[in-house]
């Protein structure tokens, strides 16, 4: 996701200053020190891989905050958890980021993103069909990708 404009910056803490203060919960300098390290990552992240970064960059916060915090992005929907498989979640931010769908190599976890415009129709067609409307959608393919650079080619061919 590329970097946010100072605009949709501002406009992200304040709906997650809202969110926390419609919940009575406390808006700490750690909770807004995670939301920044989601915006500045690039793709998708675990929680501990952010925990890694944060540490890095000399933010103290511990993981359970972490954690806690992401499970709170999620819920003001500034964050969306996938679960690939049976990998650990991942995460990526999600303000203002166009839908997007999911292929995943079961070789090597890589993750591609796509955005087909006719999945959308779909989705626009199978809500009238039901009379439901639809808030958002996850569409998760998983195969083996024909890349020469996948690390697993060679050993999942013979398996295969």
């Amino acid at each position: 996701m590329p970097e946010l404009a100072t605009e949709q910056k501002e406009s992200v803490h304040r709906i997650f200053a809202d969110f926390l203060k419609a919940r009575g919960q406390r808006q700490t300098p750690e909770r807004f020190a995670v939301l920044d390290a989601v915006y500045a990552e690039q793709g998708h992240f675990d929680a501990d891989e952010l925990y890694v970064v944060l540490l890095g960059g000399n933010v103290k916060v511990s993981r359970a905050t972490v954690y806690n915090t992401l499970e709170l992005l999620c819920e003001c929907q500034l964050v969306a958890k996938h679960q690939f498989g049976n990998k650990q979640s991942k995460y990526e931010a999600a303000y203002s980021y166009w839908q997007h769908d999911h292929l995943i190599c079961m070789d090597c976890n890589e993750l591609f993103e796509f955005c087909d415009p006719r999945i959308q129709s779909i989705q626009e067609m199978v809500a009238d069909i039901f009379q439901f409307d639809i808030r958002h959608h996850s569409l998760h393919m998983y195969g083996r990708c024909r890349r020469e650079a996948c690390p697993n080619r060679e050993a999942s061919e013979n398996g295969a």
